[in-house]
């Protein structure tokens, strides 16, 4: 079979998998997705914002470019991205609860999140805690998780005064990321709470051969 692997993981919920070099991971869904990877045969050595976005100079990557690790080491290839709509974010960490109550404390909720927004609506967790939870079973500590590669979570920018914004743009039915795994990984997401249009579900195929395009 082509497709190893396939799971279905639930609004603000967090998975975690392994994927050996040479398999591809898509990744569907229609909200936000928290997206991590490490080193299979080196835990410490895991994925990397500011690695991917200096070395291939830009701050959106889609098809063609690449995951970089810490330690300047190409981890997964995009091969094909359907997200036309936006782009995905490689700026912003991940929500949690400690985060919606800072937002709340400044008294940003609504304007944050883009719609009205009452203090008790804040869930009791988010990204940190779901990707905290799927990697425990490998030992990651939670502080050791890196900010995340956001599919799907499309921000504007100032280029002027270097402001971020979300937005309410997400991906139509069926849209999918499809990686290619360039060594032994774990990979681990979380289907974002996603304030702005409500969280949903999200669908992870892991494939032995590349079966789209």
């Amino acid at each position: 079979m082509a497709i190893r692997l396939s799971k279905v993981v639930s609004p603000n919920t967090g998975y975690a998998f392994e994927v050996a070099k040479g398999e591809y991971v898509r990744v569907q869904g229609t909200t936000i997705v928290d997206f991590v990877a490490f080193n299979r045969h080196n835990l410490r050595e895991r994925f990397d914002q500011a690695r991917s976005k200096a070395n291939q100079g830009k701050i959106f990557i889609s098809t063609g470019d690449q995951l970089i690790s810490k330690f300047n080491n190409t981890m997964m290839t995009i091969v094909e991205d359907t997200f036309t709509e936006g782009h995905h974010d490689l700026q912003e960490g991940m929500c949690s609860r400690r985060r919606y109550e800072l937002v709340a404390a400044r008294g940003d909720l609504s304007e944050t999140y883009k719609r009205p927004i009452k203090p008790d609506e804040i869930p009791d967790h988010g990204c940190w805690e779901n990707l905290s939870s799927a990697l425990e079973p490998w030992g990651i500590a939670p502080e050791d998780i890196p900010s995340p590669f956001n599919l799907f979570q499309n921000m504007t920018i100032d280029p002027v005064t270097g402001k971020m914004e979300h937005t309410t743009i997400r991906p139509k039915p069926g849209a999918y990321v499809l990686f290619k795994a360039e060594m032994d990984l774990l990979a681990a997401f979380s289907a974002c709470p996603d304030f702005i249009v409500g969280g949903k579900e999200v669908i992870v195929f892991v494939e032995t051969e590349r079966l789209i395009g």
